[in-house]
């Protein structure tokens, strides 16, 4: 059956095994997912540009991104790559895009890990599991219990990074002798531990402001009229990128230098579709931005306290000083961390019609 027949005799059904709806186009990691969860079960239709936000309704794909180059580059994810048939066809006047896929005869894997489909709902067969040493610091896995929840709702961009937060925490417990030999409230007076700790608060602050740069881009996905703006963009920019997904990942890093640079009030002011999410008042904007300071002090400084820092830490850290934080305090901002970027998930999700990666 060709595409557009076969599209045309199940659009507006409801989801199923075997049939799925995006209102706009995911990344390619989140379609490569469908399609490997469709491959291993009985095949099935992924058709985007069908909204079920307030009733099922075909409202069209924008042709602003090229849905085949990135259904391509997420069939390349694959191992090995399943049969695969996709392009645009047309219903009620509108376009959209579809991508048939076919039952495997053998396993299908994204990065490693197998997913199948149960009704109209993607599963992993062979999750990871979290486990934890024995007589270790509590609030180690009830915090990855606490991210492990926050993973059911998510977009792409905040499972990854929710993701990396749990192997840090396998990481900080597997490394007690170093990192908190003696509580995890005291700072580790162990020269290779207190290193150790700087480059692990800097990881989870860097993942969170790589949160920010893919969530744009995912933005940019679904609504490619939301890219527009008045800000100029070099020629030759645009020429180094070999697409235009190349492009638009280049152009969210580009945006996130304001917030590499410390100034979060600033990455808000230049990105409209963050500041209208309002999800990020100002004091958390305040708290957000001395993180980022103790991270480049940390990278730049190898934790030594100069007077930038002190702008912003007025009191408690002689100039000259080192600062220290425990594995408690780490654990502290991984959470508060991971609360603010599930709430800007959560509003881009509902604004923009992002879709879930599980």
């Amino acid at each position: 059956m060709e595409l557009q027949e076969q599209v045309s005799s199940v659009i507006l059904k409801p989801e199923s095994e075997i049939l799925e709806y995006k209102a706009v186009l995911p990344p390619s990691k989140s379609i490569a997912q469908i399609i490997c969860s469709f491959a291993n079960t009985s095949g099935g239709l992924l058709i985007l540009g069908v909204s079920e936000i307030g009733g099922r309704k075909v409202s069209g794909l924008s042709e602003d991104f090229r849905a085949t180059s990135i259904t391509h580059k997420a069939i390349d994810l694959l191992s090995p790559k399943p049969t695969v048939d996709y392009g645009y066809v047309q219903y009620d006047g509108k376009k959209l895009f579809a991508i048939k896929v076919e039952k495997a005869s053998t396993v299908i894997s994204l990065e490693g890990k197998i997913y199948i489909r149960e009704n109209d709902r993607v599963l992993q067969s062979n999750p990871t599991v979290n486990t934890f040493q024995p007589g270790g610091y509590e609030e180690i896995s009830a915090l990855s219990t606490i991210l492990e929840t926050l993973k059911l709702n998510a977009t792409d961009s905040k499972f990854k990074l929710l993701e990396h937060y749990q192997s840090i925490l396998k990481m900080i417990d597997n490394l007690k002798a170093l990192l908190y030999p003696d509580s995890p409230a005291v700072f580790t007076t162990v020269k290779e531990g207190s290193i150790l700790s700087r480059i692990l608060f800097s990881s989870v602050v860097d993942n969170f402001e790589t949160y920010l740069s893919d969530i744009l881009f995912e933005i940019y996905l679904a609504k490619p009229q939301s890219l527009k703006s008045e800000q100029m963009v070099k020629v030759e920019d645009v020429l180094n990128c070999a697409d235009i997904q190349e492009f638009i990942t280049f152009w969210a890093k580009e945006k996130i230098g304001k917030l590499q640079k410390g100034s979060v009030k600033g990455f808000i002011a230049d990105n409209k579709q963050i500041k209208d999410l309002n999800a990020i008042d100002s004091t958390t904007q305040n708290e957000i931005e001395k993180i980022l300071q103790i991270r480049h002090l940390y990278s730049h400084r190898n934790g030594i306290v100069d007077e930038k820092f002190l702008k912003y830490f007025p009191s408690g850290y002689p100039n000259g000083s080192e600062h220290q934080m425990s594995i408690e305090e780490v654990l502290n901002k991984i959470e508060y961390l991971s609360g603010i970027v599930n709430n800007i998930d959560n509003a881009a999700m509902v604004k923009y019609s992002l879709s879930t990666f599980l």
